[in-house]
């Protein structure tokens, strides 16, 4: 038990005061020595001082405001530990062309924001952090369980974009959500671009070292325009291709050298956009073991009511004790 107020419960022997203090009595007797003992007068009169001890006391509990603290109870759910890394680059203020559902002229960076509120909207038991980069990384959100704020950092990302796409610093920032957080089971990072920049060996070598250290899988999503550089052409796979290889294509052969899972996908409109993050979402549905907060329980209130119910016992009692003298 905790409070709020704690500091005032330095008043609770105030309580005691009707205990210590006797009843003063409208009506004076000279003698009473000759009367019998009246046990149950007695046993009434304590009974009441007690019931007024007891309405003080809860007042002053009621004032120190008492609660239960937050607790958390280990779950088993359906979900993943996910990293959202989103290119901030210039590009991403591009406009799609378009889709069926009337999102015609819809920019990628809104795109990608608007299909995100929903994958995040649809998960429940997933802890999600946020990182985007474009000359270099920025950290927006750690892995949390807080959909709110999770849902506030994605909507800031439809703003306007600046140049850059350095895609390793972001991916590299993107590892350390997971550092210092207890792996559930599931690890992903989905990585949405629309181009790629270039990756230096060395922070090759750590992508690859840190993805299996800590268990994570990647998702990368690239958005082009249709008719562009498709990492999928199988011409850059020939070993006769001698023409110069897309930024695109060589990190996309990178993430293939990967020692964790690594998927890739095209979309060039907010339709094949939103196919490839259902299919991540299909696939980040695994058993895991995630925190539960149990919020603190606020008792206030029914220190109050406690408070209120002897009074009124009281109010009554002397009630009755009006009524008995006037009718003497």
């Amino acid at each position: 038990m905790a409070f709020n107020h704690p500091w005032i419960l330095w008043a609770i022997p105030l309580a005691l005061l009707p205990l210590l203090l006797e009843r003063s009595h409208s009506k004076h007797y000279s003698w009473v020595g000759l009367l019998p003992p009246d046990p149950l007068s007695s046993l009434i009169g304590l009974l009441l001082k007690m019931l007024a001890a007891i309405s003080i006391l809860f007042v002053i509990l009621g004032l120190a405001g008492p609660h239960t603290l937050e607790q958390q109870v280990q779950r088993t759910g359906i979900g993943a530990q996910i990293g959202l890394v989103l290119d901030r680059s210039a590009s991403m203020d591009d406009p799609f062309v378009g889709d069926k559902d009337g999102h015609i002229g819809e920019t990628k960076s809104v795109a990608a924001a608007r299909i995100l509120t929903h994958f995040v909207q649809g998960r429940r038991n997933d802890m999600m952090g946020v990182i985007t980069f474009s000359n270099s990384a920025m950290y927006v959100l750690p892995l949390t369980e807080n959909k709110d704020a999770l849902l506030s950092a994605i909507q800031a990302t439809a703003g306007n974009s600046l140049f850059q796409t350095n895609i390793g610093g972001g991916l590299t920032s993107a590892v350390e959500l997971f550092k210092n957080v207890p792996d559930s089971g599931s690890r992903a990072i989905i990585l949405i671009s629309d181009g790629a920049g270039r990756v230096s060996e060395l922070v090759q070598q750590k992508l690859r070292d840190w993805l299996q250290r800590y268990n994570i899988g990647l998702y990368w999503i690239v958005l082009h325009q249709p008719g562009g550089v498709t990492i999928f052409d199988p011409k850059y796979a020939e070993s006769s291709y001698t023409g110069p290889m897309p930024a695109e294509v060589l990190l996309y052969q990178y993430f293939q050298t990967l020692r964790t899972p690594f998927s890739a996908y095209e979309a060039s409109d907010p339709k094949s956009l939103e196919a490839a993050i259902a299919d991540i979402n299909s696939k980040e549905k695994k058993p895991i073991q995630y925190m539960e907060k149990i919020p603190g329980h606020d008792y206030t209130n029914v220190c109050y009511w406690i408070a209120i119910a002897m009074i009124v016992i009281l109010l009554a009692v002397k009630y009755l004790e009006i009524n008995t003298w006037r009718s003497a």
